[in-house]
């Protein structure tokens, strides 16, 4: 069997390293016997069915593409809190944790014909305790693709950025993978940084144009990020949203422009926007009981909804979350929130599957790699 494995990092945060990855892991399990994953790194962990603590995203791919390996292969190290300044202190082995490091890829690389490993973040994300991304694609030998947002300038000058340091530890850059690119800007985004890859000699291996989808929080994000429970309507934690609306307006406007598919934030006192909202749901449901409104409802304020409320909110299955923050602070936490793929979400990761391995040019990420 040929084995044959990279190393993929993103310029910095919220590029779209997970999705990307997503869409290569699908497309190469078409293309070859055994594809194997590994997250070598992991920040963001969760507790598994068996009690062990690894990655998120090792949960989301095992999860998803049902792979054999045991999590703990694929999540061998975890930078938990306080690491850093336990490994300062002395505390923590740099060399038993290298050695993990190797252990767990040379046990997946020998299952399967291609390995897929995700670094975290930019490429010098873990230099502090001696092991940034491009460290740990040197000790494994792999060579680097790096995943860029799609831009022009920006994106390049963060790409010279993290390939300098890779240039520093002889780990060669393979491909560029440019994510989330307008298609009004497609062919001039492509054809210019092409011309300016050249001088490097790095071929642009994917295109990935923008979805708007998959950058839209659901009511389990919301849970999230104001550490507030579903008060009502928890089987549409899942529920997204296509618009999303501050409604503080007259009760005559706010009637005027009820949507479909509507994430409403208002006050919880605002018993006349709630009241509407189950009134337009109740008319859509009697017109069609196979229809919903799909509405969410995220209240704000000091004073919590009265029981009454959360009773009739409940009755249509409407999803709900109480924030004790204002109105304007909920838009604004919401604007800044960056959506990251749950295992749960199901619709959004077959979405990014199938754009991400659409606009992936397979052929030539082999010949890069080789």
């Amino acid at each position: 069997m040929s084995q044959t494995a990279f190393f993929i990092a993103a310029t910095g945060q919220h590029v779209g390293k997970t999705t990307t990855c997503l869409g290569l892991v699908s497309g190469l399990l078409k293309r070859h016997k055994g594809v194997g994953f590994i997250k070598p790194i992991g920040q963001e962990h969760v507790e598994t069915d068996t009690g062990i603590h690894v990655d998120k995203d090792v949960v989301l791919f095992k999860d998803h593409f049902h792979l054999d390996e045991e999590e703990a292969l694929m999540s061998p190290v975890l930078f938990p809190r306080g690491f850093t300044r336990d490994f300062l202190d002395g505390k923590v082995s740099e060399e038993e944790m290298g050695d993990k490091i190797e252990r767990s890829f040379q046990t997946i690389q020998e299952k399967n014909e291609m390995v897929v490993v995700e670094g975290t973040g930019h490429v010098g994300v873990g230099s502090i305790v001696n092991f940034s991304n491009a460290k740990v694609a040197a000790r494994l030998g792999l060579k680097m693709i790096l995943v860029a947002s799609g831009g022009l300038g920006s994106s390049f000058d963060a790409l010279a950025l993290n390939k300098a340091l890779c240039d520093t530890l002889n780990v060669e850059v393979a491909g560029i993978i440019l994510n989330r690119v307008h298609d009004d800007k497609r062919e001039m985004v492509l054809s210019y940084m092409e011309k300016a890859l050249s001088r490097w000699n790095i071929p642009i291996l994917g295109c990935i144009p923008f979805d708007p989808f998959l950058s839209k929080p659901t009511m389990q994000d919301f849970e999230s990020l104001f550490r507030a429970p579903l008060l009502t309507g928890e089987e549409h934690h899942m529920r997204h949203f296509k618009r999303t609306r501050f409604a503080a307006t007259s009760l005559k406007s706010y009637r005027e422009r009820i949507l479909q598919n509507q994430l409403i934030i208002t006050p919880a006192n605002r018993e006349d926007i709630i009241l509407a909202t189950l009134t337009k749901h109740w008319d859509v449901k009697i017109a069609d009981p196979h229809k919903d409104l799909e509405a969410g409802m995220i209240l704000t304020g000091e004073t919590p909804p009265r029981q009454t409320i959360i009773e009739a909110l409940k009755k249509a299955g409407i999803p709900m979350l109480y924030a004790p923050v204002s109105s304007y602070k909920a838009m604004e936490m919401i604007t800044s929130y960056t959506v990251k793929i749950r295992k749960e979400d199901k619709e959004k990761i077959i979405e990014a599957v199938e754009l991400v391995e659409s606009h992936i040019d397979f052929d030539a990420l082999t010949q890069a790699i080789s």
